[in-house]
């Protein structure tokens, strides 16, 4: 896996606090496994299908499969999603979850509480840099971990710049220890 663990915009500083570069897809795996609440926030990038990944839809839907992790789809995504037969995403403007889940009186999707690890993927990297330094500036308890293929700074964890065959191999590390298909 690259090493390259510098934002993917060179000229974005995020300040004295970065994101933890994940060198272990494993890792993830265990960050789900532990969370009491996790969430997956997914953006219109995911549905584009490339040669080489397929789309992202497929990594989130079998994402939710292994772990159960609600998926909130932004944009125009939640298209796909019901293409595909599955039902159980919600959906929501990209910053107005980002916004909720910074406000600790939010008590999720489904009223039980306060999300302590939101999963990013497929959102453009401005708009993910964005709504990841809300949070990390302004959420006291949430964990995020970005699942792009470029180094996010403002997350909590996020993958180095990736080729695409590492970043697909990355997912299937993490479905694999999740333990489902």
């Amino acid at each position: 896996m690259s090493t390259k663990a510098e934002p993917w915009q060179t000229a974005e500083i995020a300040g004295p606090k970065k994101a933890l570069v994940i060198m272990k897809p494993e890792v993830v795996a265990a960050m789900i496994k532990r969370a009491k609440r996790s969430i997956i926030i997914v953006g219109y990038l995911s549905t584009k299908t490339d040669k080489d990944t397929g789309t992202m839809i497929n990594y989130t839907i079998r994402l939710n499969k292994a772990a159960g992790i609600p998926v909130v789809a932004t944009a125009h995504t939640i298209k796909e999603f019901v293409k595909q037969g599955f039902e159980q995403a919600k959906q929501m403007n990209a910053m107005d979850i980002g916004n909720r889940l910074k406000d600790p009186t939010w008590n999720g999707l489904d009223g039980k509480g306060p999300y302590d690890l939101a999963l990013f993927m497929g959102l453009p990297y401005y708009m993910e840099f964005v709504i990841l330094s809300g949070l990390k500036h302004f959420s006291n308890n949430l964990k995020t971990i970005s699942l792009g293929r470029y180094y996010n700074p403002h997350a909590s964890w996020s993958f180095p710049n990736l080729k695409v065959d590492e970043w697909n191999q990355s997912f299937e590390t993490i479905i694999k220890n999740l333990g489902r298909k």
